[in-house]
């Protein structure tokens, strides 16, 4: 016992283990059979995760299994090898692709953080004219597809004079109504206007408003849009394939979708592929992982369900 006593971190997992032996002691047998079919719910939606884990590791002879396993049996890391050995013989290594989805995403995640901020606070606070009409119109480009504005962006990006630079990534990007709706909407039921009011009366600024009082508060929001932008970013071709022609400024998803291209068959470098694979899938899991809570709070706010 004092051992126990002196130990603080015993002294926590004794408290937790508890706590849910309390829980799990007071649920009813409804609750009880809940809690085993979500479990395995949880198992099964854990099974592709599981597969690209796996499939990066397996040797050539258990890649291509009819059926595939969602297991490995004799990992190997012979295909992380090929993958760096292919890109050492081609003329950009794979580190400038990684350095620049890395540098592209950050970039992106931050502005289109601060944009549609800045757009969604003066539309849910402030009264201008027009200020429905431009919701209406923000609301409207959701209406339609990427492909059909590939040319008016390729255009426009051409003649800002930013091709082949890190703001032929961002740009593209920082349009974006969805981030706009849903942190619109957290303003909405989440800043109060009388405390933005109490806050003028004391000499506070729009800016310090903003950057003080309304971002500490919508920090849910802000954690979502963050997560869908950087899902977007990081596996985003498209900017690599349309404004980038210099081959250094081409991103990681790039270079994972020329892996294959050109082998003489399906069989050649899909150990490089799988590899590259969980490279890319990683970052969007631990980022997902790490702003979970806020997603959460985000759309109990916002009432989606």
């Amino acid at each position: 016992m004092a051992s126990l006593a002196s130990n603080p971190v015993k002294r926590l997992f004794t408290s937790i283990r508890n706590k849910r032996k309390n829980r799990v002691e007071r649920a009813d047998s409804f609750q009880k059979v809940l809690y085993v079919l979500l479990t395995l719910l949880s198992l099964f939606m854990l099974i592709p995760i599981v597969f690209v884990f796996a499939q990066s590791l397996k040797p050539y002879q258990e890649l291509f299994l009819v059926p595939p396993r969602p297991y490995v049996e004799n990992p190997t890391f012979n295909n992380f090898r090929e993958l760096f050995v292919l890109s050492s013989s081609s003329v950009v290594p794979v580190t400038r692709y990684l350095f620049n989805s890395i540098v592209s995403t950050v970039l992106t995640v931050i502005g289109v953080v601060i944009v549609s901020a800045l757009c969604a606070y003066p539309l849910s606070k402030h009264e201008f004219p027009g200020r429905n009409v431009l919701f209406a119109t923000i609301l409207l480009t959701l209406m339609f597809a990427a492909e059909t504005v590939g040319i008016p962006r390729y255009l426009v990006a051409s003649n800002l004079g930013i091709m082949n630079n890190y703001l032929g990534h961002l740009l593209p990007h920082l349009a974006a109504p969805v981030s706009v709706f849903l942190m619109k909407g957290f303003v909405d039921t989440n800043v109060p206007k009388e405390l933005l009011e109490a806050a003028k009366i004391d000499g506070a600024r729009e800016f310090t408003i903003f950057f003080r009082i309304v971002i500490p508060l919508i920090m849910p929001a802000v954690a979502t849009v963050a997560i869908l932008t950087f899902q977007a970013a990081w596996g985003d071709t498209e900017t690599s394939r349309l404004f980038m022609q210099d081959e250094s400024m081409k991103t990681f998803p790039f270079f994972l979708s020329t892996i294959t291209t050109g082998a003489v068959n399906n069989v050649a470098r899909q150990g490089a592929a799988a590899a590259a694979t969980l490279i890319l899938f990683l970052p969007n899991l631990l980022f997902f992982l790490f702003y979970q809570r806020k997603v959460i709070a985000t759309m109990a706010h916002s009432g989606i369900k």
